[in-house]
């Protein structure tokens, strides 16, 4: 059986990525190539010229670019689209391709959405419409976390305490943090936050506001504890993730996002000990695994690693860090909010980031 397989929003140039745009529509793309039983069928981009390369980058006729992602599912019918354009249209471009009665599966970019009423929305939709709803967090698949997951299992460090991570914001980049602290601690559902949030300085990526300083405490519902610091003060936790055991502490990428060490482990009593890893925290083949991933729970019926409910208890954090940073307290879970608060209290004039521009 061939699946097929089209992307919307194929983005500029991918060799000269920016804070506007990643052009990961062609890393998807890529992924879809690369994986066994997938053919990529065709783009749709709102800039005409971008579809265009992209066609021309994967041998796509000119009848297979289009300008609107709905006749590109009439005209096509793909079994699985990636959604891959700014945060604020992720909801409404997934909300309509599961609508259409066309796709068997959407794979969306992360963030999931620009606000928290919309994450929840897709997915509501994607489950009454029988639709698999993905998110490409797709570090869980890169070999460094792995295999800190696989000796956390191991019970080499004992029971999980506390997850931690630095970051430089905790929706752009700690999208993929916080989902990969679902991950060590087994999906378990957050069940507080409190956090506090400084933007004084305008940084906007990919069309959304991010913070410039947090520090993030939270407890999931199993009693493992977490603890973020991002931006400004990410030397603080300064570990692209911590994992605190009983009896021991492993680190994927001692050091931050720049850690040139992928993964070590220190055992009570005895000292750190270097992690063989073929790959560092932001190489491999990721996407490629994701997206095999996302493939085989097509053909399976089993949910994938990366199913919207997974994607939401992240989503939950960060969108109830911000919540709490309003509110200027603990937020106890469900988040019962729909908008994005840290856009909000810009809006109001509670924040006043300043603009770098001249």
């Amino acid at each position: 059986m061939t699946l097929t397989a089209a992307v919307i929003g194929a983005g500029p140039d991918p060799d000269n990525p920016s804070g506007e745009g990643y052009a990961m529509g062609y890393r998807h793309a890529d992924a879809y190539e690369a994986v066994d039983g997938v053919e990529l069928l065709a783009v749709a981009d709102i800039v005409p010229e971008n579809a265009r390369a992209f066609a021309d980058e994967y041998g796509l006729g000119d009848d297979r670019v289009f300008e609107d992602y709905e006749s590109m599912l009439d005209a096509v019918e793909p079994d699985v689209v990636s959604v891959t354009v700014p945060p604020a249209l992720h909801a409404d471009i997934s909300l309509g391709c599961i609508r259409s009665g066309v796709v068997e599966a959407v794979h969306c970019e992360k963030p999931m959405s620009r606000t928290w009423a919309e994450a929840r929305a897709m997915a509501e939709e994607a489950d009454s419409h029988d639709v698999q709803l993905t998110f490409n967090h797709q570090r869980r698949f890169g070999e460094p976390f792995r295999r800190a997951k696989e000796l956390l299992d191991d019970g080499e460090i004992g029971d999980l305490e506390r997850v931690e991570f630095s970051a430089p914001n905790v929706y752009d980049y700690g999208s993929h943090s916080f989902d990969l602290c679902s991950f060590y601690n087994d999906e378990a559902e957050a069940e507080w936050v409190l956090a506090s949030v400084d933007y004084r300085e305008e940084d906007v990526l990919f069309g959304a506001h991010n913070e410039n300083h947090a520090v993030v405490q939270w407890r999931y519902e199993n009693g493992v504890t977490g603890l973020a610091t991002t931006g400004v003060g990410a030397e603080t936790v300064a570990c692209h993730n911590r994992l605190v055991g009983s009896d021991g502490v492993i680190e994927v990428g001692p050091g931050g996002v720049a850690a040139s060490e992928p993964l070590r482990i220190r055992r009570d009593g005895e000292g750190w000990e270097s992690i063989d890893c073929d790959e560092g925290v932001h190489g491999g083949d990721c996407i490629r695994r994701a997206i095999a991933d996302v493939v085989e729970g097509v053909e399976t019926g089993d949910a994938s690693e990366l199913c919207a409910q997974n994607a939401l208890v992240g989503t939950e954090l960060i969108f109830g860090a911000w919540e709490s940073a309003r509110r200027r307290g603990r937020v106890d879970f469900p988040l019962e909010i729909d908008d994005n608060p840290l856009e909000s209290m810009v809006e109001s004039g509670d924040l006043t980031p300043e603009s770098g521009e001249s």
